[in-house]
């Protein structure tokens, strides 16, 4: 028994801590590659293992390509099996030259995409994992948050909403789906846009209750918002989300405060429904104004739990700001 295999089969065995599939994925592709592995080969390895990256092109398989290829009768789809049209009638030497076709083609784009997509997502999502790319790509329904232009249009980074080096977080709250022209402009202004982000993301107003809410009332927070309960609450567990900065109407929120406000209503939407059964529906609204029945003018988003029978007649919802025109 050779000192290395003990020392490699003594860290497997006791001192692996594992995070991530990483570590013994890359000592596989080492060990099976007679002890030498590119970065490329590793990464490929990783790919192969990680079920989060798997669930993400199985969607991008069932959205985009599929499409295409189907309207143009060159495949067809039967479940989860897929079949090229026409295959049997070709020749050995006419599937090589086919793709011999798409390896040009693919070098051709991958070429043209070089100096901006590939080499700005290595430098702005490195320490990203696949599972939390998965889920910020799938809570963005897979467009870009800035232009909304679709994945299978354009291709798409998980960026950093405030920049690491500015203080950022890889927290699931301070990420943001950008196409690569998209986040190749706003890599040019970082300094300029997310640096003001920051500082007004902690700017406070002295007197201002949602300002100085104690630590203890808050239930939920990410990067730039938090959520309570109401302390007037319409039904049981009506909730508010609210900005962490001082900012009096929803109109003057940035787009990650935006989206920010609203990664929490959905994770309180569900918190919700788990701990009441009897939960059935919502009212979300915001009082924008003092005409409107704004009170506290730091912005605050109500998330109104609903329940059969809550009341007489629920026809109309948030109509019934106005009572005589919520029946119609």
């Amino acid at each position: 028994m050779s000192s290395s295999f003990e020392k490699l089969q003594h860290f497997i065995r006791k001192q692996m801590r594992m995070s991530h599939i990483y570590q013994p994925v890359m000592l596989m592709s080492l060990l099976r590659n007679q002890g030498q592995s590119s970065v490329t080969d590793i990464a490929k390895d990783f790919l192969s293992r990680d079920n989060s990256q798997i669930e993400y092109y199985e969607e991008i398989v069932k959205r985009w390509p599929t499409t295409t290829l189907k309207s143009h009768g060159l495949i067809e789809k039967n479940k989860n099996q897929y079949s090229l049209n026409g295959f049997n009638d070709l020749n050995p030497q006419q599937v090589q030259m086919l793709v011999a076709d798409c390896e040009a083609r693919l070098a051709e784009f991958l070429q043209k995409q070089a100096d901006s997509v590939f080499d700005h997502r290595r430098k702005s999502s490195g320490t990203i994992s696949g599972n939390v790319r998965y889920r910020v790509l799938s809570q963005a329904k897979y467009h870009c948050e800035l232009c909304g232009i679709s994945a299978d249009q354009k291709a798409l980074d998980v960026d950093h909403i405030v920049p690491r080096n500015k203080g950022g977080s890889d927290d699931i709250s301070n990420l943001q789906v950008l196409c690569y022209s998209c986040n190749r402009m706003k890599r040019d202004t970082d300094d300029a846009d997310f640096r003001a982000i920051r500082e007004q993301k902690d700017a406070r107003e002295s007197g201002c209750l949602f300002c100085e809410i104690p630590d203890e009332r808050v239930i939920a927070e990410n990067e730039l918002a938090y959520a309570i309960r109401d302390g007037f609450p319409v039904s049981e567990l009506h909730t508010l989300v609210i900005p962490k900065r001082h900012v009096a109407s929803y109109f003057d929120l940035g787009r990650p405060e935006v989206n920010a406000c609203n990664a929490l209503l959905s994770e309180l939407r569900e918190d919700i429904k788990k701990k009441d059964s009897t939960v059935t529906g919502f009212n979300v609204g915001i009082n924008d104004g003092e005409s409107s029945g704004q009170t506290i003018f730091h912005c605050h988003i109500h998330l109104i739990p609903r329940r059969d029978g809550d009341v007489a007649s629920p026809r109309g919802g948030v109509r019934g700001v106005i009572p005589e025109r919520q029946s119609y």
